[in-house]
């Protein structure tokens, strides 16, 4: 079987050919509710069907494309990845991380990482952007499980102290210094959270709750790229408020926030 790494490179290899980049400055990952906004970046200059690439599964979540957009941004090459999948598709965590890993291996060295989450903090209520500080995996997995990696890349032990760069949160914080900061708890899914969940992982110090990204963070780290994580508040976590909790209220705060996230989107990608 195909190792994940040789697989990453061969999916890179197919994304050059196709999307015409050589290389990849910025890759943003899109969660639920961002890609709206990522339309204020411009024209594409390719859409890439994940599917036609190495190692790709299709994702089955509304909200999620499954392609590889290139654009020019001012000189900088960005791919927007769109079409994450998660473990409670029945993934496993290579395959969740194989759009990252892709990309990496493309050339990106700054990764966004964005997603819809639930808030712990009712001072943040929805449609707040938030700024990852850290995270906390609950996810009882790692994309470092299994076999070490091949000659060549970094050990599986790999160090996450600054796994959200604090240069790109510092950069972020003198470009839009409105965004505050938080604490990201990456549950495995799919239900949402009880609310003793919740209690729990505020009593831990998460002001976030989500089923993405932590995965993803830990094998762009180990890879060398530095880490940005932002999340749009969809909704208060369980027990914040009485309100049930739905997918479709997800979608709905991206699409009401699509203007102020591609705005955000617009003025990061000149400024990281």
């Amino acid at each position: 079987m195909t190792n994940p790494y040789e697989l990453a490179q061969l999916a890179a290899n197919e994304l050059r050919e196709k999307s015409g980049f050589d290389a990849y400055d910025i890759a943003i990952v899109l969660g639920s509710g961002w890609k709206e906004g990522a339309a204020a970046l411009g024209t594409p200059t390719s859409e890439v069907p994940t599917s036609t690439l190495s190692g790709f599964v299709a994702p089955t979540v509304a909200g999620h494309s499954g392609q590889i957009v290139s654009l020019d941004v001012n000189g900088r090459r960005v791919a927007l990845v769109a079409g994450r999948v998660h473990l409670y598709e029945g993934n496993t965590a290579h395959q969740v991380v194989h759009p990252v890993r892709t990309v990496v291996a493309a050339g990106a060295k700054t990764i966004v990482l964005t997603n819809a989450c639930g808030g712990i903090d009712p001072a943040q209520g929805a449609g707040t952007v938030v700024v990852i500080r850290d995270h906390i995996n609950l996810t009882s997995t790692s994309p470092m499980e299994g076999a070490a990696p091949p000659e060549g890349y970094g050990a599986r032990f790999v160090d996450l102290t600054d796994l959200y760069s604090a240069r790109l949160r510092g950069v972020v914080k003198h470009a839009a210094p409105a965004l505050g900061e938080g604490v990201y708890a990456g549950f495995r899914g799919p239900h949402y959270e009880t609310p003793a969940e919740i209690t729990m992982a505020k009593s831990m110090g998460a002001t976030l709750v989500g089923m993405s990204t932590v995965l993803e963070a830990i094998a762009a780290r180990h890879l060398g790229a530095e880490v940005l994580g932002l999340s749009l508040i969809s909704n208060l976590a369980a027990g914040v408020s009485s309100a049930p909790l739905n997918h479709s209220e997800v979608l709905e705060a991206g699409q009401n926030a699509s203007g102020p996230l591609g705005a955000l989107l617009s003025q990061l990608v000149r400024v990281l």
